[in-house]
């Protein structure tokens, strides 16, 4: 787990906690019943007044809490959907890869195509471990697919798109020294 994400759990969690042992609705009570006994009407509406101001506030902070344990909840977990979509998008690119590796052993003769074959099997193996099931079991068991998956992909990514920015500057120094 991220420390950030550990962080805000923290955080959340402990807000959580100061409004669970506040005991709100206990001292509202005993406000309320020692409101019952005052006459002037004034102190009352005031006191009524500063009740409803403290209830709602506390119920914007339970929603608050709510919502961010909804988000850091939405930020691990994969839906259904994306499960499906993910499947159908690996199903789709293994076929493309199994067609250029099929056609390139063609080319190479018979043996070629008999490993290629053998691979390809491995590939659908692999599409089938990419199910609702599968995934939502692992889920369950506390894999955190975006963070493991996602996080890794997007530093490969950025360091590639650096790398070439890196590239096409030392070419351009290069050229420029050159000249």
């Amino acid at each position: 787990m991220d420390q950030n994400y550990t962080q805000v759990l923290t955080e959340v969690g402990a807000s959580l906690t100061t409004m669970a042992v506040k005991g709100t609705v206990t001292a509202i009570n005993t406000r309320v019943k020692a409101l019952k006994v005052e006459k002037d009407a004034e102190k009352v509406r005031n006191a009524y007044d500063e009740i409803v101001n403290e209830l709602i506030s506390e119920r914007e902070e339970a929603i608050r809490i709510a919502q961010t344990y909804k988000a850091e909840l939405d930020r691990i977990e994969i839906s259904d959907e994306d499960i499906e979509h993910l499947h159908n998008t690996v199903a789709r690119i293994l076929e493309i890869i199994k067609t250029i590796q099929i056609a390139s052993a063609m080319l190479k003769g018979p043996e070629e195509v008999e490993k290629v074959k053998t691979q390809v099997g491995s590939y659908e193996q692999m599409k089938e471990l990419i199910s609702v099931d599968t995934l939502k079991t692992m889920q369950l068991l506390g894999f955190n697919y975006k963070a493991a998956i996602g996080e890794p992909l997007t530093e490969i990514c950025a360091n590639t798109i650096t790398n070439w920015g890196n590239k096409n500057k030392n070419s351009q120094t290069g050229n420029k020294n050159r000249k």
